[in-house]
């Protein structure tokens, strides 16, 4: 790769201040779930979807193949 230029784009979270404390109130581990998802949370509304999304999944990974 001599000669290249690599880039690498990183995507972080973002917390809006109106829902930090609601966010804030949730566990270590929930907390870093959702920010390892790259998501932009500026509502409440987008904090319970990716929170559902998250209870979906892992009722799909319990359910037995």
């Amino acid at each position: 790769m001599r000669g290249q230029a690599i880039r690498e784009v990183f995507t972080m979270s973002y917390v809006s201040p109106a829902i930090r404390s609601q966010f804030e109130s949730l566990s270590i581990d929930l907390k870093n779930a959702i920010l390892s998802r790259d998501v932009h949370l500026e509502n409440l509304h987008d904090l319970i979807a990716v929170l559902e999304h998250i209870v979906s999944e892992g009722e799909r990974a319990a359910q037995p193949t």
